[in-house]
């Protein structure tokens, strides 16, 4: 199963590690220094035009990506909770 994620970029549930509130986050130094740490990598993937709330670590054959999202971290994990009830 797929979750949409914004601007038309749907990635694997399966490989989804955390689904996480930037505003909530980024206060934390650990957090930070992971963020910049992906960047410094080219490990984000921007997935909005907008003001972005929330980020995805996302790890497929042993790649660690970040997505950023312009969806809030309640309405993706509303959507991965949704996906899931329709499979049962």
């Amino acid at each position: 199963m797929y979750l949409h994620i914004g601007q038309n970029v749907m990635i694997l549930k399966k490989n989804i590690v955390c689904i996480m509130d930037i505003e909530n986050t980024t206060n934390s130094n650990i957090t930070k220094k992971f963020l910049k740490n992906m960047q410094i990598n080219g490990q984000i993937i921007n997935v909005t035009n907008d003001l972005p709330k929330a980020f995805i670590v996302y790890k497929e054959k042993n790649i660690t990506s970040v997505y950023i999202t312009q969806f809030s971290s309640s309405t993706l994990i509303k959507r991965y909770s949704a996906a899931i009830n329709e499979m049962t």
